[in-house]
């Protein structure tokens, strides 16, 4: 895809899935990638699980990065009512912020940033928020903080964008390959956004279908 196609798009929503009923796996086993508590709290460890095919190809990535850089895992998997919730929130504030918008406008501009639940990658265990850290953990510049929304960076969120530092842009570019290389897919919206295996993934891969649909972790 050469131009952005939000997570809202109807193309999106119309890739078929053939769930392979891979599961979900905690990523913290093995001490194999370093892991993040920032969302511990909201998340009860749910957040540090993947399908094992996703995590695959995180280490596949990691083995690819230069030598003292890691890969830095902040969340994966996301329960179907937490990603409700964090869209309804994010959809409710710039519904305030722009009454003047649609309920189309409101949906599309809230899937910059918070996929729309029924075809959330996080709630597939396909996708994970991610940056990149030195050998003592530390994170690298990536232009922006994980997490931040378009409206607060000015759309310096989003991964190409032109107002980041060259060190900021080199980061990026080291993340992107090394993931680009293992198979996942980035949205063009969020620099720390990648998967494999959902919709999203299915349609910027051109694959006939996705390998998997959102689920609960058992």
């Amino acid at each position: 895809m050469t131009e952005i196609v939000l997570m809202s798009d109807p193309k999106v929503a119309a890739v078929p899935v053939q769930e392979c009923g891979e599961p979900l796996v905690d990523v913290r086993r093995g001490g194999a990638l370093l892991t993040d508590r920032r969302k511990l709290q909201v998340s009860a460890g749910s957040c540090f699980h993947l399908r094992e095919g996703v995590l695959t190809r995180l280490l596949e990535a990691q083995a690819r990065l230069p030598r003292g850089l890691r890969l830095l895992f902040v969340e994966g998997y996301r329960p179907p009512a937490l990603q409700r919730r964090y869209f309804d929130e994010y959809a409710s504030r710039l519904r305030a912020e722009n009454p003047q918008w649609s309920p189309d406008q409101i949906r599309s501009a809230a899937s910059r940033y918070v996929s729309p639940p029924e075809i959330a990658p996080h709630s597939a265990g396909a996708a994970v928020d991610l940056t990149l850290a030195d050998a003592e953990g530390r994170e690298l510049d990536m232009g922006t903080r994980m997490n931040a929304t378009p409206e607060e960076s000015k759309g310096a969120c989003y991964t190409h964008a032109d107002d980041i530092t060259a060190e900021a842009r080199s980061h990026r570019t080291l993340l992107g390959t090394a993931l680009t290389s293992a198979g996942l897919v980035n949205y063009p919206t969020e620099w720390w956004h990648w998967s494999y295996g959902d919709r999203y993934w299915a349609l910027a891969a051109g694959a006939e279908h996705a390998h998997y649909g959102p689920g609960e972790l058992d």
